[in-house]
């Protein structure tokens, strides 16, 4: 198996040396990189930041975080050289054990995004309402608004109340109130209360009104996507289940275990862990349902 791998890595070192000094291409990819405008470079750059505080973990020790990683990988790797007595399947394996924590964090992060958007069209709509019938101002509106908000989003409205009490500054407190929400549909509820707050205008309860039924609307539909894909969602466990338990039933049956532990098996087991690891992955990708992103984050 050494050889093999020493034939690949030279394989692919030429590759890169060959593509690099006469194709001009630069990075990891096989191909050359497409340049993007620099708009959507910058949407696509990641914020640890702000990716945690989404997720409800604004206050995370991320030296914690990373050594939750560690642990994972070494224990991961331990288990996986237990059972397949060989150093590469264990590399593999501790390498997708240690993106647990970060998926687990994902998760959350898209629950609490998807909380969060089936509040705002019922909390815009109060807004509206307080703003027009009650004849409250924009700052008062929203904070009580804020109060009754879930608790997913209440933090955030409690850091902007205490900056508009220090400040009065609607300009800073809405500024506190996005960076806390991280959400789209709170930064153009929260641009839009702005804008009317600063040039006046008689069209605010029009505006609001948009605004709630275009986001009642893209809160269905995103409910009757994540619906249907419930029988695929189940179906990609078996994505695991399915070779671990061939695994299992082989390694139980004659040889089976000294089998895995050859050159050949160890060879093969890298290649199963990699798909089982990819087909994980393309599946997660296919069933994503697409995340509208932040124009007004500042």
């Amino acid at each position: 198996m050494i050889p093999l791998l020493l034939a690949v890595a030279a394989g692919t070192g030429v590759f890169y040396a060959y593509s690099a000094l006469l194709l001009g291409w630069r990075g990891l990819g096989f191909g050359p990189r497409i340049q993007s405008s620099s708009s959507q470079q910058s949407t696509r750059k990641i914020d640890i930041d702000v990716w945690l505080q989404q997720a409800g973990l604004g206050g995370i020790n991320k030296r914690e975080f990373f050594g939750v990683v560690v642990m994972l990988f070494l224990g991961g790797g331990f288990l996986a050289f237990a059972v397949f007595g060989g150093l590469f399947p264990a590399l593999a394996v501790g390498s997708f054990a240690a993106s647990f924590p970060v998926a687990s964090y994902r998760v959350r992060r898209h629950n609490r995004r998807q909380r969060a958007q089936e509040a705002w069209p019922r909390m815009i709509e109060e807004i509206r309402l307080q703003t027009a019938s009650l004849g409250r101002s924009i700052p008062q509106a929203l904070f009580e608004v804020g109060r009754r908000a879930p608790n997913e989003l209440r933090a955030g409205f409690e850091a902007a109340h205490r900056e508009w009490l220090l400040t009065t500054d609607l300009v800073r407190t809405i500024s506190v109130l996005k960076y806390h929400l991280a959400d789209p549909t709170a930064d153009m509820a929260c641009e839009t209360l702005l804008s009317a707050h600063e040039l006046g205008g008689a069209d605010l309860d029009r505006h609001l009104e948009a605004l709630a039924e275009d986001r009642q609307t893209d809160v269905q539909g995103r409910k009757d996507a994540h619906s249907r894909q419930a029988g695929a969602r189940f179906a990609r466990m078996f994505v695991f289940l399915v070779p671990a338990g061939m695994t299992l039933a082989g390694m139980s049956i004659g040889n089976g275990r000294d089998a895995y532990r050859s050159s050949s098996g160890q060879l093969l087991v890298l290649i199963a862990i990699a798909m089982i690891i990819g087909c994980w992955v393309w599946a997660g990708r296919v069933m994503r349902l697409p995340e509208q992103q932040r124009v007004f984050k500042g």
